[in-house]
């Protein structure tokens, strides 16, 4: 099950206030999420959000179509809540006031993923099977 990290720099100093945007952060209403078709598309595994001074990464757990998950967080109140209190924090503006614009911003921000490793994966896990 893949993870990604979205990247974004925030004014230095603030790592409190960015806190407690997330600690009251209002989570989404399913985790389970569908193509544009309506089919299922995944599910969000779990979530993990970093910040030292000037940077924020959120980190995501998920299973599916990586696309179809941005569509369905740009369609949760808990995130335009938190997106909006973000705003004036943040060193680069960002649109994410409708679906297609947090979409577009959700696949902008997505950092490189270099390396992905699992128990799964492990060479001791597959020599044991």
């Amino acid at each position: 099950m893949p993870y990604a990290a979205i990247m974004y720099r925030v004014e230095p100093g603030h790592e409190d206030e960015i806190a407690d945007i997330f600690t009251h952060f209002r989570r989404v209403d399913t985790p389970d999420f569908t193509a544009q078709d309506g089919s299922a598309a995944g599910r969000l595994l779990g979530t993990a959000v970093f910040v030292l001074e000037d940077v924020v990464v959120r980190v995501i757990h998920y299973e599916g179509d990586f696309a179809a998950l941005g569509r369905h967080m740009a369609s949760q109140q808990g995130v335009h809540t938190a997106e909006a209190a973000l705003q004036p924090l943040l060193l680069e503006p960002r649109d994410t006031s409708s679906p297609a614009a947090f979409a577009e911003y959700f696949r902008k921000a997505t950092m490189r993923t270099v390396a992905q490793f699992t128990v799964d994966t492990h060479p001791a896990g597959a020599a044991a099977s």
